[in-house]
C-alpha cells in the first residue's frame, strides 16, 4: 500500500490514521503473540508509533522535498513536500557518483575494462607530460572508485575553478599529487568524472547512453540526460536527475542482489566489493567503498548514496529497508539538516523496522 501526502497538515492527519491502519492490517485477530526479545525473529512491516514520529519530524523540515520508506518489497510511506510529487525529478548531486561506480562495474563485467587493477594513465596520456605519467603510473580504476587516486581534490574550494576550466578531464588528471595512489581519501568530483570519461572511451557510448541501456531500461525507468563538460562527456559525479521512485528502484537492485525483473544487471560479487570499506573521510565518521558511503546504526550496516544538500539513498540490507530522501540542493551547506535526516533514519525508521508491526515471523534473519 502506497501512502502519499502533499501538505504538512494533511500529512500529520493522514499519517496517524494510515500507520494505525497498517498495524491493523498486519495484525488480524488471532495472530501469534510477540516472541520474547531473546528469540531470533524476522519482523515484518514498520512500527506505527515510530513511523509516525518519523513522518512528523520529516514534515517539519523546511528543505525536505521527499521521503520514501520501502520495506520487504512494499513502499510503506511516500511523502512529498513543497509542490513536489512522484514524477518530479530531483538533482541527486553527488549521489550520481554511486551510479557512475555501478556503470564501471558493469563495464568490467562486459569486458570493456580489464579489471580493478587496470592503470588509468593510458586513457589520459594525451594530457600528461612524461614526468606526470610517471607520477600517476600507479593509479588504478580501484583508486578512482574509492577516492584514493592521490590527486588534489577538485571539490570544495577547488570546484569552481575546475568546472569553469575549458577541459574538465585535463584539469582533473593534471592536478598535483598530494598522496600516493591507494593512500588517504581525497574526495573529488573530478576523480569520478574521470570514470565517466573512461566509460565513454571504452564502451563506444556516452555515459548517458550506457546508463540508459545497462541500468535504466532493465529497471524500467526513464533516465533524463544531464550536464556535459565542454567536450561533451557527461558529468561523472554530479547533476544527474532522478525521481525519488527511480532512486528507490536503483536501491532495490542492490538489495535484490543485482537482479531485477528476472534479469541479472550487476553481479553479486560487485555488490560485495562495492560495500567493503576501503577508506574513511577525514571530515566525518563515514567510510567509503566503491561509490557507496558506509556507516553503522544500531548495529546494522548502512550503505548510502549521498548528494549535496540532503539527497540520500539509504540501504539497510539485514532489515530489508530502503529510505530515499531528497532536499533542496540550491542552498548553502547546512549540517543541521543532514543530521536530522540521519537521525530520522537511525532513531526512528531503523527502530521501526526492528520492532516491525505487531506480527513477527518466528525465524532467524537471512
Amino acid at each position: 500500500m502506497i501512502r502519499r501526502w502533499s501538505s504538512v497538515p494533511l500529512t500529520l492527519l493522514v499519517a496517524t490514521a494510515a500507520v494505525a491502519c497498517s498495524d491493523a492490517r498486519r495484525a488480524p485477530e488471532g495472530s501469534p503473540p510477540e516472541v520474547a526479545e531473546e528469540a531470533p525473529i524476522r519482523t515484518v512491516g514498520l512500527n506505527s508509533a515510530l513511523l509516525e514520529r518519523a513522518v512528523i519530524r520529516a514534515s517539519a523540515l523546511p528543505r525536505l522535498y521527499s521521503l520514501l520508506v520501502w520495506r520487504q518489497g512494499e513502499i510503506e510511506t511516500e511523502l512529498y513536500f513543497r509542490g513536489r510529487g512522484p514524477d518530479t525529478p530531483a538533482n541527486i548531486k553527488s549521489a550520481s557518483k554511486t551510479i557512475i561506480a555501478t556503470l564501471i562495474g558493469i563495464a568490467i563485467e562486459e569486458g570493456h575494462l580489464e579489471g580493478l587493477e587496470q592503470p588509468i594513465v593510458p586513457f589520459f596520456a594525451e594530457y600528461l607530460t612524461p614526468e606526470q605519467e610517471s607520477e600517476r603510473a600507479g593509479i588504478t580504476l580501484r583508486d578512482l572508485l574509492s577516492m584514493q587516486a592521490g590527486l588534489e581534490s577538485t571539490s570544495g574550494r577547488n570546484y569552481g575553478a575546475w568546472v569553469t576550466s575549458p577541459n574538465w578531464v585535463r584539469y582533473a588528471i593534471t592536478r598535483p599529487m598530494v598522496d600516493q595512489p591507494g593512500g588517504r581519501m581525497q574526495y573529488s568530483t573530478g576523480t569520478s568524472h574521470l570514470l565517466s570519461a573512461i566509460i565513454t572511451e571504452t564502451t563506444g557510448m556516452s555515459t548517458y547512453e550506457y546508463a540508459r541501456e545497462k541500468l535504466a531500461e532493465p529497471l524500467g525507468i526513464e533516465l533524463l540526460p544531464w550536464t556535459t563538460d565542454p567536450q561533451g562527456i557527461y558529468f561523472g559525479g554530479n547533476e544527474m536527475r532522478m525521481t525519488p521512485r527511480q532512486l528507490l528502484r536503483f536501491g532495490e537492485l542492490f538489495l535484490r542482489g543485482g537482479e531485477y525483473g528476472g534479469q541479472r544487471i550487476i553481479s553479486q560479487e560487485w555488490i560485495r566489493e562495492s560495500w567493503i570499506p576501503r577508506t574513511q573521510s577525514r571530515f566525518n565518521s563515514h567510510r567509503y567503498g566503491y561509490g557507496w558511503w558506509i556507516k553503522e546504526a544500531r548495529g546494522h550496516s548502512v550503505y548510502f548514496a549521498w548528494g549535496y544538500g540532503g539527497q540520500y539513498l539509504f540501504l539497510v540490507p539485514d532489515l530489508e529497508l530502503i529510505v530515499v530522501m531528497t532536499s533542496a540542493a540550491d542552498v548553502s551547506r547546512d549540517g543541521g539538516h543532514l543530521r536530522v535526516l540521519h537521525s530520522i533514519l537511525d532513531d526512528d525508521l531503523i527502530p521501526a523496522a526492528e520492532r516491525g508491526a505487531r506480527v513477527a515471523v518466528h525465524r532467524p534473519l537471512h
